[in-house]
């Protein structure tokens, strides 16, 4: 009668005798764990859970037997695991009695397989986690603003988790220190990722190396979270920060836990790369944009400085015996050198200077940086060198890379007045197609990278932190061109100039210049040697649209005996050509206004006049071709201008 009141009951039901031995089982048993009917009995009843339990639960039934009671169905607070005779897990609850028996105690199992009641549950929490995940992905897509997308996710998730601390960090620009944008759950969020430092530098530093989630047990007080969810947050170029969950412990982050955490995570690295994306898009086309607007004035400025500089020069020789008119000269003299440093500066920036770029050890280049730099820097700057093995060359001008790191080094002495650690590396980088830096297409690049441990910069002053002029020192310590300069040589160098920094956490400063590998160098023009030229009968052709430069321009070449006809336009030149058979060489502007300018006019004039000897001007260096034709950067001096034709006219 018994046996039959035990297998009608729809549990499944086991006497377990003190050993841990199967004395009886109903019929469900066997049907719930696989077994034949009698294939139960004297069976250990640790047979029936995972391996990985058993110790454990060896040491439970023990305490069990030293203080029997009852424990109902799903006492324990606690998700267990049952195994069937074919290996397969599943959920189960389970309810305790002891039993009094002329054998001795032994307690009743009552086991129920819930794998349909937890697969609803998991529905539900799956649904309401779905639910949550759309309101904030919603969310992201209509906002314009970083901090208030972060600032809604940590409540978000703690409250979708049940859980008290959500923290959101980003890894600061020496990839030492965690930045805390945004948390809910404690008032004193530093201190607790402080603790969590202290307590998971290990793991945490995984994360960041590896890209992959961890979950930590810190040994903590009583009644504090117990266990941390450490989630990366990724982009194109690796780990940029972590997602911490604090919970009470390990059944906090199941599966569908672990997928809301993880869609958060993917969300925010999405939303935060996109926002960096087009700040970094606008800030390149802001600084594109004045880097036209700039090279526009440096060509009008270098107008002006050899219309000055030109003057100044015949009026010097006007006076050869005037001490004061002589020393008036000379003064104005080197404030127009000084204009003309000033715009060659601009020109930098605006991707306009005379590069001679060539095959650089870039070791070998910053080692001879660093000796440089010890000199220079002063008492209480640590500066420290590492070059990657098998670092390869880089394609750029040495004599402008050299300046640039000296730049950005005495930037980073100028930060930190009471001294500190500059940090000079290089290593060879790959970006890969969209992987990539916006600005950069894909290749191979060296990437050398200055960071200090000064004061930072706050957002506001990173944004503007390249454009000319803009500078944060006091009056007279700086032009405010320095990184302009450095980012123009590097993106016309084909490379490009990354800052990263926070105030209080110093600044990091990356500069990428395309590899040598199957480069040629670009010959570097031996100087002109300049000689008083014997004077002259040949006709010049100037074409200048500034009357003031062509004046200058043609009162040097009449000083020198030449006959010149003046043009203020390509076409007016062209026709001068055909009507005067004794034009004898070609003196052009680059920039003539509207219609050709002129490259173009001396194409056409060489159709018309085969062979015939062509001389540019510009204010840009970059203009025309290397080797395609001679030229003149503005402001020229008039001594090069006469030796220059005559050097031309003599090698026609």
């Amino acid at each position: 009668m018994l046996r039959e009141l035990l297998d009608i009951v729809p549990d499944a039901l086991l006497v377990v005798d003190g050993d841990g031995r199967i004395a009886q089982a109903n019929a469900q048993a066997g049907r719930l764990f696989g077994f034949a009917h009698g294939e139960l009995i004297g069976r250990s009843i640790e047979t029936l859970m995972p391996a990985g339990v058993r110790d454990r639960h060896r040491r439970h039934r023990a305490h069990y037997m030293d203080d029997p009671h009852v424990r109902p169905m799903g006492g324990t607070g606690q998700s267990l695991v049952g195994l069937r005779a074919d290996g397969v897990e599943f959920p189960v609850e389970i309810a305790l009695s002891p039993i009094a028996t002329q054998d001795g105690l032994r307690y009743l199992a009552s086991i129920r397989d819930i794998s349909e009641t937890q697969r609803a549950r998991q529905a539900i929490v799956r649904s309401h986690y779905d639910a949550v995940v759309a309101r904030f992905g919603q969310r992201a897509i209509e906002s314009d603003s970083t901090s208030a997308v972060l600032d809604q996710a940590a409540p978000a998730i703690a409250e979708a988790l049940g859980i008290a601390t959500v923290l959101l960090g980003f890894v600061g620009a020496d990839r030492q220190d965690m930045l805390v944008q945004a948390s809910v759950g404690s008032d004193g969020h530093e201190s607790v990722l402080t603790a969590l430092l202290d307590t998971a530098r290990a793991p945490l530093r995984d994360v960041l190396e590896t890209g992959r989630y961890a979950i930590h047990a810190p040994q903590r007080g009583a009644g504090d979270p117990t266990h941390a969810l450490m989630m990366p947050l990724l982009d194109r170029r690796g780990t940029m920060g972590v997602l911490v969950c604090l919970g009470p412990g390990p059944d906090t982050f199941d599966h569908d836990a672990l997928h809301l955490v993880q869609s958060f995570a993917t969300m925010i690295s999405a939303f935060v790369q996109r926002r960096r994306t087009e700040e970094q898009l606008a800030h390149s086309q802001r600084l594109d944009a004045i880097g036209q607007l700039t090279g526009g004035i440096a060509h009008d400025f270098n107008n002006l400085l050899t219309v000055l500089s030109g003057a100044l020069q015949m009026l010097e020789a006007e006076y050869p015996g005037n001490a004061e008119a002589q020393d008036l000269i000379a003064t104005a003299a080197r404030s127009a050198d000084r204009g003309a440093e000033l715009t060659a500066k601009l020109l930098a920036f605006a991707r306009r200077q005379s590069l001679a770029p060539r095959v650089i050890d870039v070791a070998e280049l910053l080692r001879d940086v660093q000796r440089m730099l010890k000199r220079t820097l002063g008492d209480g700057i640590e500066l420290r060198l590492e070059c990657a093995s098998g670092l390869r060359s880089a394609f750029a001008d040495p004599a402008q890379l050299d300046a640039a790191l000296v730049n950005l080094a005495l930037n980073a002495r100028d930060a930190m007045p009471r001294g500190g650690e500059i940090d000079l590396s290089a290593k060879n980088v790959t970006l890969q197609g969209m992987g990539g830096d916006e600005d950069l297409p894909p290749g191979a690049y060296v990437l050398i990278t200055v960071s200090d441990t000064g004061m930072g910069m706050s957002p506001d002053t990173l944004a503007r932190a390249m454009e000319p002029f803009f500078t944060t020192k006091q009056a007279g310590r700086g032009s405010g061109l320095g990184l302009s300069m450095v980012y123009g040589f590097a993106r016309q160098s084909g490379g490009q100039l990354r800052i990263a920094s926070s105030l209080g956490y110093g600044t990091q400063v990356k500069l990428y210049l395309p590899v040598a590998d199957g480069v040629g160098e670009t010959p570097t023009p031996a100087p002109a040697r300049i000689e008083s030229p014997t004077r002259a009968s040949e006709t010049i052709l100037v074409v200048e649209d500034d009357a003031d430069v062509a004046r200058v321009a043609v009162a040097c070449l009449e000083r020198g005996g030449y006959r010149v006809v003046l043009a203020a336009s390509a076409d007016a030149a062209l026709a001068a050509l055909r009507a005067d058979p004794d034009i004898a060489l070609l003196f052009s502007d680059v920039r003539l206004g509207a219609g050709r300018n002129g490259r173009e006019l001396a194409a056409a004039a060489r159709d018309l006049r085969p062979g015939l000897p062509v001389l540019l001007a510009s204010g840009f260096d970059n203009e025309v071709p290397a080797s395609a034709l001679p030229l003149l950067r503005k402001p020229y001096r008039l001594d090069v201008l006469a030796a220059t034709v005559r050097r031309m006219l003599d090698a026609a």
